[in-house]
């Protein structure tokens, strides 16, 4: 279910270009101009990641750049902010847990 506004009464009908995204393998939809946290919202999503030491759940907080408690692995990428991040066209989001051990390398193994 999407909670989304699609008329304003000021602004009037709000032209809602949907394109999809996925959130840990599933297929979500967004409007082009949203943020990832904006699109998650939107999709009912509300736990973006787990703390990495205690592995609590975590979600959207200041939702403008400060705190980091928005950061998700975008297409591979770890710790962005969600609430900075523009949605893009399958975009592959997923969220973050404990922090990894890395192998010889630099590689994650989790």
């Amino acid at each position: 279910m999407t909670r989304r506004i699609t008329h304003h009464a000021i602004l009037g009908s709000i032209d809602d270009d949907k394109i999809p995204f996925s959130w840990n393998g599933q297929i979500l939809y967004g409007s082009r101009r949203d943020s990832l946290t904006s699109a998650l919202l939107a999709n009912d999503v509300r736990m973006l990641r787990r703390h990495e030491k205690d592995g609590k759940p975590r979600g959207l907080y200041c939702n403008i750049g400060h705190c980091s408690e928005c950061r998700v692995t975008v297409d591979g990428h770890w710790n962005q902010r969600a609430c900075m991040t523009p949605l893009e066209e399958n975009m592959a989001v997923e969220s973050q847990g404990m922090l990894p051990h890395l192998t010889e390398g630099g590689k994650r193994d989790v």
